[in-house]
């Protein structure tokens, strides 16, 4: 089962904080993942981190059409986070 993003909200130190449907709430370090092909941008472009945003589907947040992690990824890989 793919899991729904409620909500994702930029963190200092290129963490996002992402709310699910099922409740849960993690931290997820996209520092870990700047090794992969364009994420070095959101390192390298002022603000660009912080315009992260959630697609229609609510199951992948994106910042352009290179630069996006799916939720599956986000809902594994994350750190439960408090409320």
């Amino acid at each position: 089962m793919i899991q729904r993003i409620r909500s994702v909200q930029p963190m200092p130190d290129y963490c996002l904080r992402v709310d699910f449907d099922d409740g849960r709430r993690v931290l997820y370090d996209v520092k870990e993942d700047m090794n992969l092909p364009g994420y070095s941008l959101l390192q390298q472009v002022p603000g660009l981190f912080q315009q992260v945003q959630l697609d229609s589907s609510r199951t992948c947040v994106y910042w352009d059409d290179e630069i996006d992690l799916p939720s599956d990824a986000i809902y594994e890989y994350g750190h439960e986070a408090k409320a």
